[in-house]
């Protein structure tokens, strides 16, 4: 197995909201990749006394454990488990109800000899490559396809669309989202590689257009990760005038990782 790793922060001034890890258990039969976008707090506030990548590093520990130490649990249990062992970690003292408690997308993989499963759960991607070279992303499209109109505001988003029904899901404070995630099972046999990246990433396809998901795979399988992220920067710093990012923030958190199993 082969593993390659790029995150970068937005900004330099201010800490990276992703987190990554690649899980290698001790048999050493397979593996697990782990990759979390943290989604940036409101100036209006959390609720919780604790930042986005206190959240992001609980979360992110807990599920890369929970994939590594017990292999037969699906991942939809993992990350319930893990979900419920960072709400536990602060419930006392953090309103867990508040619409943006700390949250985060999440991707995560795991491998064996026989078979490779997957999880995501809101807009980061996983990218899955057969031996024939074939890119099949596997995405949680449900943020995309809602009307722009219905996100005009974070608060209209909060009150109507954020972790409800008819909106899109993050891994929060609620144990239960996890079976909102996209999820499926396929032959080892099938898969040789596979890409896990945030959106700060994936604007190279969504938001620039420079490539399709093959070619954003293959990108990233001959120049490595943070080619990737190196070129999202230069695009980035190229749209002045926002023309292919709008409203969004100028530089996002952009995460890879790359893994040949």
């Amino acid at each position: 197995m082969r593993t390659e790793l790029a995150s970068e922060p937005g900004d330099a001034d201010r800490p990276n909201e992703d987190f990554a890890s690649v899980g290698l258990p001790a048999s050493g039969q397979g593996g697990s990749v782990v990759v979390l976008d943290g989604v940036t707090p409101p100036k209006t506030g959390t609720g919780c006394l604790h930042s986005v990548p206190w959240f992001t590093a609980h979360l992110g520990g807990a599920l890369t454990e929970l994939t590594v130490s017990l292999p037969d649990v699906p991942l939809v249990d993992a990350l319930s488990r893990a979900i419920a062992r960072t709400s536990e970690a602060h419930a006392a003292t953090c309103d867990l109800s508040h619409p943006r408690t700390p949250q985060a997308t999440v991707v995560v993989t795991r491998w064996n000899p026989d078979t490779v499963e997957y999880l995501v759960l809101s807009d980061s991607a996983l990218l899955l490559e057969s031996p024939d070279g074939v890119v099949t992303p596997v995405l949680d499209d449900r943020l995309a396809l809602l009307p722009r109109s219905a996100l005009a505001t974070d608060a209209l988003v909060d009150s109507t669309l954020r972790n409800r029904e008819g909106g899109f899901f993050t891994a929060a404070a609620d144990p239960s989202v996890a079976r909102r995630a996209v999820t499926g099972t396929l032959p080892r046999s099938e898969v040789r590689a596979l890409a896990a990246l945030t959106d700060g990433a994936t604007r190279w396809v969504e938001r620039f257009e420079e490539g399709g998901w093959t070619d954003c795979f293959q990108l990233v399988r001959k120049e490595g990760p943070q080619a990737l992220v190196d070129r999202v920067r230069t695009l980035e710093r190229s749209d002045a005038a926002a023309t292919f990012l709008g409203r969004s923030k100028r530089h996002d958190d952009a995460t890879v990782v790359f893994a040949e199993i």
